[in-house]
């Protein structure tokens, strides 16, 4: 697979002409994106101390835009929601599995940087900020056969995010681009259950989200 990405990369920068990313150019891109939580759980308090949770990665469309404030530096906005599951790993809860689900929903903001804006192939880093919002939460059907019915939130956060990428152009206008994206995301999970009371887990998700697809310059 990695051969084959250099392969591709090294044909489109040897067939594309020549561009140059100005002050000005506005680029919307198209990913795929692979979200991959380096999750970092608490115990869940007070029933279950020492139990914690783990949360699956999500596969999803997203849409970014790209504003270049000068030759070098670019401001990018991502628009992107996933749907991620939390279960158990040890102990009673480990034994219901799947607890709840979250949509999440991570709007980010980078500054980037182009060391070389004037070249087919254009590696980028960048550093921003993003603020997350989880909703349409839910306990699962074997949660709420263990503890009765459930009501579940999940605290928004307020957090940091590292980029790198890189575009390769395949005409003036048209270019492939390769990214990821680290992004500081915590949260605590309140479930509020018949059964067991309410019970808190904290959780820092802290994905790692890979993304490829196209892109065009507006």
């Amino acid at each position: 697979m990695r051969n084959l990405i250099a392969l591709v990369l090294g044909s489109a920068a040897a067939i594309a002409p020549p561009a140059h990313a100005e002050a000005g150019d506005v680029y919307l891109r198209l990913r795929g994106i692979v979200v991959a939580p380096n999750e970092s759980s608490g115990s869940i308090l007070p029933a279950f101390p020492g139990e914690k949770v783990k949360v699956d990665n999500s596969v999803m469309p997203e849409v970014d835009v790209t504003w270049m404030a000068t030759d070098h530096i670019g401001l990018e906005l991502i628009a992107a929601t996933t749907k991620h599951s939390a279960s158990g790993r040890t102990g009673t809860t480990g034994g219901i599995g799947k607890l709840a689900s979250t949509w999440v929903l991570p709007p980010t903001l980078t500054a980037q940087y182009h060391p070389i804006p004037d070249g087919p192939v254009r590696p980028y880093i960048g550093i921003g900020v993003n603020y997350t919002a989880f909703y349409s939460e839910k306990p699962s059907a074997a949660l709420e056969a263990a503890v009765g019915e459930t009501r579940v939130s999940m605290k928004d956060s307020f957090g940091w995010a590292l980029q790198a990428g890189v575009d390769v152009d395949l005409t003036k206008k048209v270019f492939v681009n390769l990214d990821v994206k680290y992004l500081d995301i915590d949260t605590t999970a309140t479930l509020r259950t018949t059964a067991a009371g309410t019970q808190r887990v904290r959780v820092s998700l802290d994905p790692l989200v890979f993304g490829v697809g196209l892109g065009i310059r507006l």
